[in-house]
């Protein structure tokens, strides 16, 4: 395993088809939407490349050679002349030609062009390094020599043509004298390249897989743009990892003015590397960025920072520090680490970092198996909304999660076992506002299900949930509150299938019966189920809050149904409508909330698949009067050349859940093949209730065969009192032919010499 490769991460996430920009939660017990730091992607170590001939005797059946040609001539002298349609494969090295002739005494080769040689030792001749010539004078061993009318093309990418090549110490190294390179088309009737590099001397060295150039000078549609006056060194296309300088980017914000990024890519052996970037604008800003990433045997880490001194806070230093780190533990075990660090939100914005407003830095240990999960972190948040002060805030905070399923030896069916442990701890030493709370609790839940008679599946339901307070620095609860609420339900499902030309119909109404003992909650702050979600996937469940410090209780009924349409063409639709009634109105729930009162809010979902990569989905939330307290609409459309993810949210206003105005924002992210070789991403979020767009940007891609530019505008509308809004458009540029390069989205531009 090795360190990665200096790959950009720019480009659209794809994923599923239905908002793939957003970022995912995963399937994770704790699910609290902090930014997790990714761990670094791995390259393949660089292949040693071994060049044929010096270690094999001369006269053994390894030392010889295979020619094929049209017609073959011994003379006297043991002189071989080979003619017409020529190819010589000699220990990885392989000679196409026109003429051959093999001196009989030193056994040095003239060869007549044109001439295709493949560099020595190569595992895939077409796919490396090819000498193209017009003739040539080598050694017996197709290594050193001298070739007239030289163009070496490496990797397909990048052309190297001289009048003159010379090969030396075993065929490492191919020199060209007054040389042009280029990843270029170059056609006869447009032979002036988009780009070239000439150079007194280009040195290209087989074994190092690195390029010399000496006094190059760059040019750009056939005029002189810059020199310098000694050697510079590049990697060849095939180089995944190589030590030097990345392609600068250039940067211009209405804040900090134009600047300019120079990373400067360091490795430190196979398993680590360094990236150091400067970063310069006209607003006097001084920032320094670096990024350490290695790996290990049996895990890997990445850390990332900078450090700022610039005009948006004179006087003061500013800066972040992000790191992820995990490693694989005996017996299945995962050990993450993670720390996030910033001077401030505004720092994270003005620097392009992350847009995230709550950073958590902390420890933590998993395993996860067909029938175990065990999940432990402990670590502290820190809040950068305006609106939030973390000393009142819960910061440190653990917890530990350890669930076992099992099927039960005498009454069969399936249970689920948890324990978990839980305490969070607030700065603050004063009364209420500083509310320290540790809770253990225990969790088990049975369920059997049985086919009855007519079609019907049957399913009995059981469970209990005991947890257990410690409560200090409020003097609103006693210190210690323990709590068990048992539960009990039966569920009634009746599946039907039909067909109709063609096409599968699939209905299925449920009814689900629960109990559970009359009560509430007062004596126990609520601080992990304020938030409720109700939609078809927790329609029959047993407790829609989604912490441990709420309990849905009383008797109540669950009932649904779903109905699916299969079309032979391959598109599917989807519908799920249910409610939730209850015997008794135990103001469990907020009275503006869709499951509030006796009878909650009408749901009905629906989805449409085309099969084609066009996906529709749709839920509601909505009273017998069809007044509507939530819709959301998503939309996602993925083909090769267009990608589209859109969302429409509507949420009405609710003090008690934290939202004192209603919520009504459309998000978009769109990107499309514009034309050969241009791919575009489009992004923006506009919240109609404040009747403003709060950010919005345009990406451009450009790629032909030897020039890819990247150019990047967007602007963000945020204005609090440590974010302004801000307008920022980067541009980046890098050249084919050096390093390999990632795959991107969209086409290539290629030009052909064909009309």
């Amino acid at each position: 395993m090795v360190a990665p490769a200096p790959l950009d991460n720019d480009g659209w996430a794809g994923g599923a088809a239905l908002a793939p920009q957003a970022t995912p939660l995963a399937n994770r017990p704790v699910a609290d939407r902090t930014p997790i730091s990714p761990l670094p992607e791995t390259a393949e170590p660089d292949a040693d490349i071994t060049l044929p001939g010096s270690d094999i005797p001369e006269g053994s059946p390894e030392d010889a050679a295979t020619v094929l040609a049209d017609s073959l001539v011994l003379q006297g002298d043991s002189t071989l002349i080979a003619a017409g349609g020529v190819v010589v494969w000699y220990q990885g090295a392989r000679l196409v030609a026109s003429r051959l002739i093999v001196d009989g005494e030193s056994g040095d080769l003239t060869i007549e062009g044109p001439i295709h040689l493949s560099r020595p030792g190569a595992a895939d001749p077409e796919a490396e390094a090819i000498l193209i010539a017009d003739s040539a004078q080598l050694d017996r061993k197709l290594q050193d020599g001298i070739i007239r009318g030289a163009r070496l093309v490496i990797a397909r990418e990048l052309q190297l043509a001289s009048s003159q090549a010379v090969r030396s110490e075993d065929g490492r190294f191919t020199r060209l004298d007054n040389v042009a390179a280029s990843a270029c088309q170059v056609c006869a009737d447009n032979p002036v390249p988009l780009w070239e590099i000439r150079a007194r001397r280009i040195t290209h060295d087989a074994q190092t897989r690195l390029i010399h150039f000496d006094h190059p000078q760059f040019r750009a549609f056939g005029l002189p743009i810059a020199a310098v006056p000694f050697e510079v060194t590049a990697p060849d296309p095939t180089v995944e990892r190589q030590s030097g300088f990345l392609r600068p980017g250039f940067r211009t914000t209405s804040r900090l003015g134009f600047g300019i990024k120079t990373p400067y890519f360091l490795t430190l052996g196979d398993h680590a590397d360094l990236t150091i970037t400067p970063y310069f604008s006209a607003s006097r800003t001084r920032t320094l960025e670096l990024r350490y990433r290695q790996v290990f045997r049996t895990g890997a880490m990445e850390w990332s920072g900078a450090i700022t001194r610039d005009d948006i806070m004179p006087g003061e230093t500013r800066g972040y520090l992000f790191g992820a780190a995990r490693f694989d533990l005996p017996r299945g075990y995962n050990l993450g680490v993670q720390l996030q660090v910033a001077s401030d939100r505004g720092y994270l914005l003005d620097y392009d970092v992350t847009d995230a407003d709550r950073l958590w830095s902390g420890v933590t240990l998993d395993r996860i198996k067909r029938d175990k999960l065990v999940v432990a972190r402990v670590g502290n948040y820190h809040s950068l909304r305006d609106d939030e002060d973390n000393g009142t805030s819960p910061a440190q905070v653990a917890d530990v999660i350890w669930q076992r399923r099992f099927t039960p030896g005498m009454i069969g069916g399936e249970a689920m076992m948890e324990w978990s442990l839980h305490a969070h701890r607030r700065p603050s030493d004063e009364d209420i506002e500083g509310r320290d709370v540790a809770r253990a609790s225990f969790g088990l839940d049975w369920r059997r299900n049985q086919i009855l008679p007519g079609g019907f599946v049957g399913a009995a339901i059981m469970g209990l949930d005991a947890d257990l307070y410690r409560i200090a620095q409020d003097s609103r609860y006693d210190d210690v509150v323990a709590r068990a609420v048992p539960t009990a339900g039966v569920e009634l499902r009746w599946p039907l299938i039909g067909h109709s030309a063609g096409a599968t119909h699939l209905v299925e109404p449920v009814v689900q019966l629960l109990w559970s003992p009359r009560g509430d909650d007062d004596d126990i702050p609520n601080e992990d189920s304020r938030l409720i979600e109700f939609d078809e996937g927790n329609l029959f469940s047993t407790n829609r809050f989604p912490g441990w410090d709420a309990r849905e209780t009383g008797l109540r009924a669950n009932i649904g149904v779903s109905w699916t349409r299969i079309d032979p063409a391959g598109w599917s639709i989807g519908l799920t409508g249910g409610r939730v009634f209850r015997a008794h109105d135990d103001n469990q729930f907020v009275s503006g909330s869709p499951l509030g009162g006796r009878r909650s809010d009408w749901l009905l979902a629906a989805h449409y698949d085309s099969g084609t990569g066009l996906a529709i989905s749709n839920r509601a939330l909505f009273d017998d009067s069809f007044d509507f307290s939530r819709n959301e609409l998503r939309l996602g459309w993925l083909r090769p050349d267009l990608q589209i993810s859109a969302g429409h949210l509507w949420i009405d206003s609710e003090r008690d859940e934290g939202r004192t105005s209603d919520t009504n924002e459309f998000t978009a992210n769109i990107g499309w093949q514009i034309a050969p070789g241009w791919w575009g991403n489009a992004e923006t979020r506009y919240n109609f209730t404040a009747d403003q767009a709060q950010m919005a940007s345009l990406d451009l891609i450009y790629r032909n065969e030897c020039v890819s530019v990247e150019m990047g505008l967007s602007r963000r509308f945020t204005d609090s009192d440590s974010v302004r809004p801000e307008t920022s458009l980067d541009l980046s540029v890098r050249l084919g032919g050096f390093g390999r390069q990632k795959d991107e989205q969209g086409t290539v531009a290629r030009r052909s010499c064909m009309r």
